[in-house]
């Protein structure tokens, strides 16, 4: 294993060379994607993929946890395998790995602010405040209202978003980073890398994004590029293609390539992961529905549309299914819209684009390190 540390690394410890890399690591697969800034543009450079079932001793598709000394060895591999000729990086924290709320507290200067936070976080945390590292900001006020006429002016108070992440979760990306050579300057819990490569710049209306992991299933809300919501829900992609496996008696590697073929298997094959995709992912659309209703009820607006990403969105038929789910607007993001990219590559990326959201989205925070 050294042998194969010592060869990779030699092949990316070079300086800056004004590249980056995105290092998204999550349950089932590490993507990564290399950009470099050209003529004000993010231009891309190589990506790719590699599964981690196998480093698990398990099927490609499943969702696994690793020991640090794993991902290491598997992020490797994929550097080499992607070409990826730059060290200077960033890295995702997967959101089951993080603990993120929001609360709110009275106006108060910064100075006050950042001695209440942490004060105030214990609440929230449910782990010693000393075992975990905090991170914290103020979600920008979207409006002011005006108090009625002839009352007093209520208490104004201020949103605060807190991300805490466990120190023995930092001590294992670390170890990732320190094993692979790589130069990462930050880790970004996925959903903020996510967000910042789907959205719309600019857009201002609520949007909920719905990114289908195959351990499980992230829905985010945001408005005005500002994440305001967020939710676990514990069923993935990879449930389907466990429900095929069983259904037709297959092999769970041969189960994942029908799910990833379909529309191209037998009718019969077809007909049975419709089914199941149904039966596994209404659960999760009804789920993802409430937290829509929700945030709607509690802030008096309208949820303008849904963005479907993460590797689980490809199956076919699942933007309408989600569409009828709930009753608005659902499309399919394409991340890569943002990046510049070699015409030949662009069918592919128009269909399997969404599988690198949280890549592109570290990518381009670093890009803009180099300014």
């Amino acid at each position: 294993m050294a042998n194969l540390f010592e060869n990779i690394l030699s092949k990316i410890s070079g300086g800056n060379n004004g590249s980056v890399v995105g290092v998204d690591i999550g349950s089932s697969s590490i993507k990564v994607v290399q950009l470099k800034k050209k003529g004000g543009k993010a231009v891309l450079q190589t990506y790719g993929e590699i599964a981690l079932g196998p480093y698990a001793g398990i099927e490609i598709g499943r969702a696994t946890k690793l020991p640090a000394e794993k991902i290491a060895e598997a992020t490797l591999d994929l550097l080499k395998e992607a070409n990826v000729s730059t060290p200077d990086s960033a890295m995702s924290i997967p959101m089951r790995s993080s603990m993120v709320s929001v609360f709110k507290m009275p106006d108060m200067k910064e100075r006050q602010m950042s001695q209440m936070v942490p004060i105030e976080a214990r609440k929230y945390i449910p782990v010693p405040i000393a075992e975990v590292s905090l991170d914290w900001f103020v979600i920008p006020k979207i409006e002011d209202e005006e108090p009625e006429s002839g009352k007093a002016a209520p208490q104004k108070f201020q949103e605060i978003m807190i991300v805490a992440i466990h120190n023995d979760i930092l001590n294992d990306f670390n170890a990732v980073v320190s094993k692979t050579g790589l130069k990462t300057s930050f880790f970004e819990v996925e959903m903020f890398s996510t967000a910042r490569a789907v959205l719309e710049p600019g857009y201002m209306m609520p949007v909920m994004i719905v990114d289908i992991g195959a351990g499980a299933t992230k829905v985010y809300i945001t408005e005005r590029g500002v994440i305001r919501d967020s939710h676990i829900i514990s069923k993935g992609s990879q449930d389907i293609t466990l429900a095929v496996s069983k259904s037709l008696g297959v092999p769970v590697d041969f189960a994942e390539k029908l799910k990833r073929s379909f529309g191209s298997n037998s009718p019969q094959q077809d007909e049975v992961i419709t089914n199941i995709s149904e039966t596994t992912m209404n659960p999760v659309f009804s789920d993802a529905n409430a937290i829509l209703l929700k945030f709607q009820k509690e802030h008096n607006k309208n949820v303008s549309k849904v963005l479907l990403t993460g590797g689980g969105a490809l199956l076919k038929g699942l933007p309408e299914k989600a569409q009828q789910k709930f009753g608005i607007q659902t499309v399919i993001s394409n991340p890569f819209d943002k990046v510049d990219t070699p015409a030949f590559l662009e069918g592919i990326l128009q269909q399997t684009g969404m599988m690198f959201a949280g890549a592109i989205g570290l990518a381009m925070r670093k890009l803009q390190e180099l300014d």
